[in-house]
């Protein structure tokens, strides 16, 4: 029993009496109980480590989401521009024959602008006209300017340049246009067509909006 306990003895301490075997349990009990606390230390800042890549992950999932459904609503836009440029078209047709002056009221403007516009300028869309809002929430508006430098005049009026699709004068139409090429047959000119440019914004959910710019041609 002696020699057990000068064997475990701290330097610099008393000898053990009786119960030195007790001393030394009690050091084990405290070294295991040191090595516990470290491994619980390393747990925590694994712990910590995959929270913060969980965190991360759902951050891009979201926002790879948030990317997806704002190209889904960016695509919708696009497609219901095609009932602000048909709308345009057919108000054309309709009023062909007062198409030399100005019809603010419908959007229509008898001349190109001077200098480029800023679409995205509300002031710019005043006299806009509204086809309406579809199902999906898409408001369509849409204005038109003749490709013609002077407003309020028609488009062979002095000083006037208009981008027309006609040919030239004296030279018959080309093949399947309604024109007979029989031999000896007179070829018919084509009545002049003015070119017009329909611009469609549309304004979709989560303040998604889309211009697009149709050119057509009306004869006269």
């Amino acid at each position: 029993m002696k020699f057990f306990s000068s064997r475990f003895r701290i330097p610099g301490s008393k000898p053990a009496a009786k119960g030195g075997h007790r001393k030394t349990i009690s050091c084990r009990a405290t070294a295991g109980r040191r090595q516990r606390g470290a491994v619980l230390f390393i747990a925590l800042i694994v712990l910590v480590a995959m929270t913060l890549a969980g965190i991360a992950i759902m951050r891009s999932v979201d926002t790879t989401t948030l990317i997806a459904g704002n190209l889904a609503f960016k695509q919708g836009t696009i497609q219901s521009s095609d009932n602000g440029v048909e709308d345009g078209f057919q108000w054309l047709i309709a009023n062909r024959a007062t198409l030399a002056n100005d019809n603010l009221a419908k959007g229509y403007y008898s001349a190109r602008p001077a200098g480029s516009l800023d679409w995205s300028d509300p002031q710019t869309w005043t006299s806009a006209v509204t086809v309406g809002t579809d199902a999906a929430g898409n408001t369509v508006s849409y204005l038109i300017h003749r490709m013609c430098t002077l407003g309020a005049a028609g488009y062979n009026a002095a000083n006037q340049q208009c981008a027309l699709d006609a040919p030239a004068a004296g030279t018959p139409p080309p093949p399947a246009t309604g024109d007979s090429f029989t031999v000896g047959a007179p070829g018919f000119l084509q009545d002049p067509k003015v070119y017009y440019r329909i611009t469609v914004r549309t304004q979709g959910p989560r303040n998604t909006v889309s211009f697009v710019q149709a050119m057509v041609t009306i004869a006269l």
